[in-house]
């Protein structure tokens, strides 16, 4: 068992240097000898854990799912039973997420030509839960189609805007501020 804890310790450890090498270079520029470098292994390491390049990156892509996976229930174990709570609380969540682990928004957010779509579709699955919170909120009240997918849009951009505000130090990251935001995310299901 001791050597499984140190495969698993070193495994996580290539992975945070990979999130970090993926936040200096991108996908395209990504290097295992970096990486290696960066955990203080062999060059042969990363591919001892991981196969190639691309099987690196998709540990990298599941291990924040994972991470992000465990938060949301987290979250959701916390806040009320209605839909529409938990669609705040949620939300309000992965804003604290994206802020306070700026690594794993690289991953969340990326955006790059070699990202091919086998990645796209493992990060599609951090966001699937506000899809299915808002859906399930529109089909309780009785909303249509085109008034869902505009509810989805204005969440995630409160989402998305409120994170990068808070990031770039254009809204400061205090709790006065998140609660301005939550309230601005539950006020929007009081609008038609």
């Amino acid at each position: 068992m001791p050597n499984e804890t140190k495969r698993q310790s070193r495994r996580e450890e290539l992975i945070l240097a990979g999130l970090d090498e993926i936040n200096r270079c991108g996908i395209a520029n990504f290097s295992l000898r970096r990486v290696a470098q960066k955990a203080g292994v062999s060059c042969a390491a990363p591919s001892k854990h991981f196969g190639d390049k691309q099987g690196f990156i998709a540990a990298i892509v599941e291990y924040v799912n994972n991470q992000w996976h465990d938060e949301q229930m987290r979250i959701l174990s916390v806040c009320g039973s209605s839909t529409r709570d938990k669609l705040v609380a949620f939300s309000v969540g992965y804003i604290k997420f994206l802020v306070e682990k700026p690594y794993f928004r690289s991953i969340l957010m990326l955006k790059d030509d070699s990202f091919d779509n086998t990645y796209h579709v493992g990060r599609g699955r951090t966001t699937s839960l506000t899809l299915e919170l808002v859906a399930q909120y529109c089909a309780e009240v009785g909303m249509d189609d085109r008034t869902r997918m505009r509810k989805l849009y204005i969440i995630r951009s409160l989402i998305y805007g409120a994170s990068l505000m808070f990031d770039n130090g254009e809204l400061p990251y205090t709790d006065e501020n998140l609660r301005t935001v939550e309230e601005s995310i539950n006020r929007e299901f009081d609008l038609p």
